[in-house]
């Protein structure tokens, strides 16, 4: 299911944005911005095209074994991804489906975007005169998120809430990374109903993030869970610390710290207001636990991808605005912690403030605030 009136009301912010800057057509190659316009989506193992003219006309190219997708376009045609079952390499099928939706132009104009990440140089040849880079006015259009993307994250998180009350119930000294990484890939997928498109991230106990290792825990440790699934292409992404043993003074303490930035972020947040301003004041906030340290982002915009804009970092100048989908993570970590802690919580931003979207226990432990 698709909900065209919403992939229209894209379609039509990207045409205002080729009117704005005077070019007549749009060609993406990213198989997420592509999604982002048609609702199509493909999966990781294919390769699809597409474009978009300044009156909004759109000329989709999937995979011959996806042709029966719901999408919204206008022309939709196919290219082959297989040749008697082999599939073939992404270079070869995105040159593929490029030259099939160039037989379908019948004239180029003479100022055109395109995704120049994945652009090969058959593109290039094909289409002459002015170019413009539109891999940043995609990501720009992609933060704004409609009610039907919201709708798919949502589904999406319900399996990041069931990992994390399954996690509590089983989390105990000896138990093994590689063991709760595969009950939590197990209640995710039981909880989705179908295939994950992605599983991430931080699984590791004692330790700041990381790949599951083949470790048991131990009476005392922290477990930093950073979890996300992907769900039909869209991601989430949130984190809860969860105490294999009776918390320590110092891991209460820490955790308090950490909890007292959330009420900052809900109270501060606002459209118009700078990403870095709420960093530097949760950054100011935890400072005074030191020797704990925070030494990392505040947080970042999820989507189709699981880092986009905003960016609560201060190597990027963003500002907030409505339909940010966006994460605060605020971390402590220290050898007396063993190894730290860090919560997220996921918001997207309203015309008055945020709306808190992950309203699931936070505590180390069952029963604890």
């Amino acid at each position: 299911m698709i909900d065209k009136n919403a992939l229209k009301g894209r379609q039509n912010r990207l045409v205002a944005e080729l009117q704005r800057l005077k070019c007549g057509m749009a060609v993406l190659l990213r198989p997420e911005s592509i999604q982002w316009l048609t609702g199509a989506y493909v999966g990781p193992l294919f390769q699809p095209v597409a474009a978009i003219d300044d009156q909004g006309t759109v000329t989709l190219v999937l995979p011959s074994r996806k042709a029966e997708l719901p999408v919204l376009a206008d022309n939709v045609r196919t290219y082959e991804e297989k040749r008697l079952s082999t599939m073939r390499d992404a270079s070869d099928q995105r040159h593929e489906a490029i030259l099939v939706l160039l037989d379908s132009f019948g004239s180029a104009p003479s100022r055109a975007g395109c995704e120049f990440s994945l652009a090969p140089q058959s593109l290039y040849g094909a289409l002459h005169g002015d170019w413009i880079d539109f891999d940043s006015v995609m990501f720009r259009l992609r933060r704004k998120k409609d009610a039907d993307e919201l709708a798919m994250m949502a589904t999406a998180n319900r399996a990041n809430e069931a990992m994390y009350a399954r996690a509590r119930e089983i989390i105990e000294p000896g138990l093994n990374e590689l063991d709760l990484y595969s009950e939590m890939h197990r209640v995710a997928v039981r909880t989705l109903g179908e295939p994950l498109t992605y599983f991430g991230q931080d699984f590791r106990c004692n330790a700041r993030g990381g790949a599951p290792r083949d470790r048991a825990a131990e009476a005392g440790e922290l477990w930093v869970l950073d979890l996300g699934v992907g769900y039909r292409g869209y991601y989430t992404d949130n984190a809860r610390t969860i105490a294999v043993s009776e918390p320590t003074d110092a891991q209460r303490s820490a955790w308090e710290q950490l909890a007292a930035v959330f009420p900052m972020v809900e109270g501060k947040v606002r459209p118009g207001v700078k990403c870095r301003e709420v960093f530097d004041e949760s950054a100011a906030m935890l400072a005074v636990a030191a020797p704990w340290v925070f030494n990392h982002h505040l947080g970042h915009g999820v989507g189709l991808a699981p880092h986009e804009g905003p960016h609560l970092n201060p190597n990027w100048d963003d500002t907030f605005e409505v339909g940010d989908y966006f994460t605060a993570e605020p971390g402590l970590y220290h050898d007396d912690l063993r190894h730290g802690l860090r919560l997220e919580q996921n918001y997207v931003v309203t015309e008055t403030g945020v709306d808190l979207l992950t309203d699931w226990p936070l505590g180390l432990q069952d029963g604890l605030a």
